[in-house]
């Protein structure tokens, strides 16, 4: 597994956590940045991770800021993403099986350290269960196609 990981400063102390706990597991990864605290623009980083994850270079991705939300919003622009939004290890098993998501975003301001890497584990250990859920999957890239223009 190779996972692409970004952030911007309000992700950036979480996001070294993450980087430490990949290394201990083994887990194959690339630093996209950002990689201070100094003020920077999360959309350069998500977009970063998930124009990697696109074009098959990465299985998956992390992106951390201060709540999570800016940086997924901003990583769900780009089409074929999937970026969920979790602050708990249900739903980010949950979005790995039922909607393949393939970015993980987290936030630093919302998460502490240990569970956000209970919530890293658990997104990553979850498998796409496929059936029913690759239906869904297949209409959201329809509505995806509708509005890329």
């Amino acid at each position: 597994m190779k996972i692409a990981l970004g952030c911007d400063h309000g992700g950036y102390n979480l996001k070294q956590a993450i980087l430490e706990h990949l290394e201990k597991k083994g887990i194959e990864y690339k630093d996209f940045g950002c990689y201070s605290i100094e003020s920077c623009d999360y959309p350069d980083f998500a977009e970063k991770v998930a124009e990697a994850i696109v074009r098959g270079e990465y299985d998956c991705g992390i992106l951390v800021c201060g709540t999570g939300i800016g940086i997924s919003i901003a990583a769900n622009k780009v089409p074929g993403i999937r970026a969920a939004h979790c602050t708990d290890t249900f739903s980010a098993k949950a979005a790995k099986q039922h909607n393949n998501a393939n970015i993980l975003a987290l936030g630093e301001r919302i998460t502490g350290v240990g569970l956000a890497l209970d919530i890293v584990d658990a997104y990553l250990e979850a498998e796409f269960e496929g059936g029913r859920h690759q239906r869904r999957i297949d209409k959201i890239a329809e509505i995806e196609k509708k509005y890329s223009k």
